[in-house]
C-alpha cells in the first residue's frame, strides 16, 4: 500500500495566500522527510478553496525541494490549457526529476475559468477526450500533428521526448484521470489510465467505479487492474473525538468560504454542500481518529475497493504546526501498521 499527502493549499478564514502556500510546501517537505510515498497537488483558480493556480509549477518547485517523493498533480485542469503545453511541462518535469513526476488531469467544472482562459463551455462539456488523447500522443510519439477538432497544427517534433529519456525506459510520466461519473470511468478504462477518485466518495461508490473500470478495460483489451488513487482526509489524535473536533472547528469555515466562491461560466444554478455536514461525512469516510483506527480504515477501504494508493489531505486543521505533526504521525504511526 502506498500512502501520500493530498495538498490543496487551502486558504482558511483569516489567512493570506502566502500562508496557505507555505503550508503546502512544508507539507511536501515533511512528507518527504517522514517517508510518505507521494504528494498530490490540487489546482484551482480564483477561489480560496485552494490558492495554487498551477499544479505543474508547484510540482516543479517541490521536486527540487524533495529527494524521493513522487510529486503528482491532482489535477491539472485540461480544458484551461493547451494539451501540448501541458504535455511539454510534464515531459520536462519527468526527465529533470528522474521520473518522480506524475500527471493527473481532469476536466474541472463549469466555472468562470473557462471564460478567462478562453476554452469556453464546449471545452468542458465535450473537449476533454480529444485533449487527453492529444496530450498522451505527445508523451509517447516522436512527432505529432493534429488535423481535426479543437487543435489543428502541422507535424512538429516532440522536444524533449520523455519516452527516450531516463536510460531508455520507454516510458513517459504516469497519466492519471480524475473520475467522477461512469462516463469518465469508461474514458479512463478504454485508454488504460488509472483513476483518481475523490474524497467525497465512500467505499461502496469507489468499489462500483473500480468494478466498472475493470469490465470496460477488459472489453477494450486493457489491463483491468490499474493502480488507482483514492483521495481522502487524514487527521490523527490520541483520541478519535479529538481528531474529529479539530476538523469540525476548522474545515466548515474553509469549505463555506472556498466552495462558496465558485462562479459558473454560464450562470447555471449550483447547490453547495452544507459545510458542517460535509465535514462530518469526511470524518466518517476517511482515516480520522487514532492511528490504529486510521490504519484499519485504510486497510478496509483497500480490501473493499482494490485500491492500494491513497492521497490524504493532512491540512484540515488549517494550522502549519498541526499539519506537520499530522504528516509525521501518519508516516510513523499509521504506515507501519499497514506494512
Amino acid at each position: 500500500m502506498r500512502v501520500g499527502a493530498f495538498v490543496l493549499a487551502a486558504q482558511f478564514p483569516g489567512q493570506g495566500h502566502g500562508e496557505a502556500l507555505h503550508r503546502a510546501v512544508r507539507t511536501a517537505e515533511v512528507a518527504d522527510e517522514a517517508g510518505l510515498d507521494s504528494v498530490w497537488l490540487a489546482e484551482h483558480h480564483f477561489v480560496p478553496y485552494g490558492v495554487c493556480p498551477s499544479a505543474v509549477t508547484l510540482a516543479g518547485l517541490l521536486l527540487g525541494r524533495t529527494k524521493r517523493l513522487t510529486v503528482g498533480t491532482a489535477v491539472s485542469v485540461l480544458p484551461n490549457t493547451h494539451p501540448v503545453a501541458l504535455a511539454e511541462q510534464a515531459a520536462l518535469l519527468h526527465i529533470a526529476s528522474g521520473g518522480r513526476f506524475a500527471l493527473g488531469v481532469g476536466r474541472g467544472g463549469p466555472w468562470v475559468d473557462l471564460e478567462v482562459f478562453g476554452g469556453g463551455l464546449d471545452a468542458y462539456e465535450n473537449g476533454f477526450p480529444e485533449g487527453l488523447d492529444l496530450l498522451r500522443r505527445w508523451l509517447c510519439e516522436p512527432r505529432v500533428a493534429s488535423v481535426g477538432g479543437r487543435h489543428v497544427f502541422r507535424e512538429v517534433a516532440v522536444v524533449p521526448r520523455p519516452a527516450e529519456a531516463l536510460d531508455g525506459d520507454g516510458q513517459g510520466p504516469e497519466v492519471i484521470v480524475a473520475c467522477t461519473s461512469p462516463a469518465s470511468v469508461r474514458l479512463a478504462a478504454e485508454r488504460g489510465l488509472p483513476m483518481l477518485l475523490g474524497m467525497h466518495c465512500g467505499d461502496e461508490e469507489k468499489a462500483a467505479m473500480v468494478a466498472l473500470y475493470r469490465r470496460t478495460a477488459a472489453e477494450a483489451g486493457r489491463d483491468p487492474h490499474a493502480p488507482h488513487v483514492s483521495a481522502g482526509v487524514c487527521q490523527l489524535a490520541d483520541r478519535t473525538r479529538d481528531a474529529r473536533e479539530t476538523l469540525a472547528k476548522a474545515m466548515p469555515g474553509w469549505l463555506r468560504q472556498g466552495l462558496g466562491a465558485h462562479v459558473t461560466v454560464d450562470g447555471r444554478k449550483r447547490a453547495m454542500r452544507d459545510p458542517a455536514a460535509y465535514t462530518g461525512l469526511l470524518c466518517d469516510l476517511h482515516p480520522v481518529g487514532t492511528p490504529r483506527l486510521a490504519a484499519d480504515r485504510l486497510a478496509a477501504t483497500s480490501e473493499r475497493t482494490g485500491i492500494t494508493r491513497f492521497a490524504l489531505l493532512a491540512e484540515g486543521s488549517g494550522d502549519l504546526a498541526a499539519t506537520e505533526e499530522n504528516v509525521r504521525r501518519l508516516a510513523a504511526e499509521v504506515l507501519p501498521r499497514l506494512r
